[in-house]
């Protein structure tokens, strides 16, 4: 029954008027466009990361020229067995470039492998032997055949009309190494996304998985590589054309010099360049999901491919979006994560959306390519991330637990939206997700490690890195550094009380307090009727650099659990952290920096005390310990 549609339809379009043909496939490579918005938005994609310096308007036109050639094709691969050889001949010309390589086999023969990229018109190319003049040579095209036996058969029927010879990529490798053998052509087409068994290339920057099969004939043949492509001249009016590529002969150089080849076809010339097939993925090899956060295939051609483009590093091409939380302490503990992620995706392009009060420390700590701070509450709000569509993120990863986060990942675009489910709750926004075991108790686990797991599911292989931003403390004089405040929550602050004894007990000491504006009240009770000069109180007085550069001078910090606790232990300052009704072990500092947790007598590991029965003496010994000259390790 499809063998008879197919006759049927080819005979119908076969001896339809050529304009009214032009018509259809463009109404229907229209249709198609307009349509079907993800396989639009794919096209789009694709050629804004391909040429971002090109205008949305070209790109537009180019994916709309694409759409319409894609069915051009289709039309004329089902209507060219029913068409004249007369007629075939007004459509289908050869190049002076395609001539000279045949005249050059006739005078002398060698293995000539002819590569063909996804570039519409491509089954013109078994027409050739109607308008190459003289002997044509032996010509095996090796292809993927039918899974219905009767339309293949049909299909290979069509194909082989005019002497070459379909070789099928099931059983026909032998067939093509003996043609080879024989001094030859054989046509492949070679593909950027060839799965887990290809190898691991650039292809405009972006990394694929290329297919090895030309490179691997070619090496063991010494045989000339052609890439060949149609040139679409008007409708269904085309010129096979081809160039010879330079090659060395191995494997690894051809199927690179493939790839360069076609860079350069599609970047010269806008006319192929709408003809090759957009609305593929070509990349999509590297976006499974659970293997997104690391680069995965069965050879790595990487650094060969780097050193063939003279590129010192691989060219960040992956569009990573990552909504970080809105709390410091947070955020310092996703760094290690962000660390890991810039290593174990080297091709990702990593932009941070985070409050605006965040991006001059994440600018100093040059963790992302980009930062977008989040803007104001209000109606323009998710426009904001709506308009993020047109640039097209590859992959939204969510450190956030809110649908606020989700519903802007969401409006962006991203095809892929990755998110951490904790047991009983729903994120419907999301496209993929990691699934909290439900034996996973986070009392008893760091929230890192919780994320850890959560990236891992998606493919990190390399461990956070917990190096600190800083390791060596230069002034030994500095001062010793307090954070007294909490935030809004009062249970978790020692008491004033403590504080001024702890001032006390340290004479030869001098201390700086810091705190937001809410917590000037409170360090001003600490700081009354001390000397100024040894009591500095700068709460509610510093910007976010400032008090990072005062924390980077600060020969050691005694500290509640703060946001500013992760950030000091971030910078590669000693801490001593009291925790009482809060949980070290799941929110604890991350970084390799000394770092002592103090709680009160009898407080469980996981918190739960009251820090009013954390007595200064206690404090006050462990600082005197750490402030010893061989005690504090940097």
């Amino acid at each position: 029954m499809l063998t008879l549609s197919l006759k049927t339809l080819g005979w119908l379009l076969a001896h339809t008027p050529e304009p009214l043909l032009r018509l259809l496939a463009a109404a229907i490579g229209d249709a198609l466009y307009f349509g079907i918005p993800r396989r639009r938005r794919l096209a789009l994609s694709n050629l804004d990361h391909a040429f971002p310096e090109r205008s949305p308007a070209w790109q537009r036109a180019t994916a709309r020229a694409s759409f319409r050639r894609l069915i051009e094709t289709g039309l004329l691969s089902l209507a060219t067995p029913f068409l004249s050889e007369p007629r075939l001949r007004t459509i289908i010309s050869v190049s002076p470039a395609m001539l000279a390589a045949y005249a050059r086999h006739q005078r002398d023969p060698a293995a000539t492998l002819i590569c063909s990229p996804h570039i519409a018109y491509w089954e013109v190319q078994t027409a050739q032997p109607l308008v190459v003049p003289g002997p044509f040579p032996e010509f095996g095209i090796i292809f993927r055949p039918l899974d219905n036996p009767t339309a293949n058969a049909f299909v290979v029927k069509s194909r082989e009309r005019f002497g070459m010879k379909l070789l099928s990529r099931k059983e026909g490798f032998a067939e093509a190494l003996k043609i080879l053998r024989r001094k030859g052509f054989v046509g492949v087409l070679f593909d950027q996304n060839a799965g887990l068994q290809g190898a691991l290339t650039t292809l405009f920057g972006r990394v694929c998985s290329t297919t090895e099969l030309p490179g691997l004939m070619a090496e063991k043949f010494s045989a000339r590589v052609y890439g060949i492509y149609p040139r679409r001249h008007a409708f269904w009016r085309v010129e096979v054309d081809c160039t010879l590529v330079a090659h060395d002969n191995t494997t690894t150089g051809v199927t690179l010099a493939l790839n360069r080849w076609l860079e350069t076809l599609l970047t010269a010339d806008d006319n192929l360049c709408a003809s090759w097939l957009w609305s593929h993925d070509r990349w999509r090899n590297q976006d499974m999901p659970g293997k997104r956060f690391h680069l995965a295939a069965k050879r790595d051609l990487l650094p060969q491919d780097l050193a063939a483009r003279s590129l010192p590093t691989l060219p960040r091409r992956t569009r990573l979006f990552i909504r970080i939380p809105n709390w410091l302490g947070d955020v310092v503990m996703a760094l290690p994560l962000l660390r890991a992620l810039r290593t174990s995706r080297p091709d990702a392009e990593i932009t941070l959306f985070a409050a605006p009060a965040l991006l001059p420390l994440l600018r100093d700590w040059a963790v992302a390519d980009h930062l977008e701070p989040l803007p104001p509450r209000g109606v323009g709000y998710f426009l904001h991330f709506w308009r993020l569509r047109s640039r097209y993120p590859d992959v939204y990863l969510l450190f956030t637990n809110s649908f606020r986060g989700d519903l802007e990942a969401w409006l962006s675009g991203s095809p892929q939206r990755f998110g951490l489910i904790r047991p009983g709750r729903s994120r419907p926004l999301l496209t993929h997700a990691y699934r909290s075991p439900a034996d996973f108790d986070e009392r008893t686990h760091h929230q890192l490690e919780l994320w850890e797991n959560f990236l891992r599911h998606f493919g990190l292989t390399v461990a956070p890195d917990r190096t600190p931003f800083q390791s060596k403390i230069e002034n030994r004089k500095s001062k010793i550094a307090l954070i007294p405040g909490s935030e809004n929550t009062p249970a978790k602050r020692w008491p004033v009380a403590h504080w001024r004894t702890l001032i006390t007990g340290l004479p030869h000491e001098s201390f700086v307090l810091f705190g937001t504006p809410r917590d000037a009240t409170l360090t001003a009770e600490i700081a009354a009727g001390f000397d100024p000069a040894r009591v500095t109180d700068l709460a509610g007085r510093t910007d976010l650099p400032t008090y990072v550069a005062h924390l980077r001078a600060s020969r050691l910090l005694v500290t509640n659990d703060t946001g500013g606790m992760h950030l000091a232990n971030a910078l590669g300052v000693p801490l001593i952290a009291l925790f009482g009704p809060t949980n070290p072990i799941r929110t604890g500092p991350v970084f390799t920096s000394p770092a002592h947790i103090l709680q009160p007598p009898g407080c469980p590991p996981t918190g739960g005390g009251h820090l009013i029965d954390l007595s200064p003496k206690t404090v006050i010994i462990t600082v005197r310990s750490l402030l010893a000259p061989t005690a504090i390790s940097v």
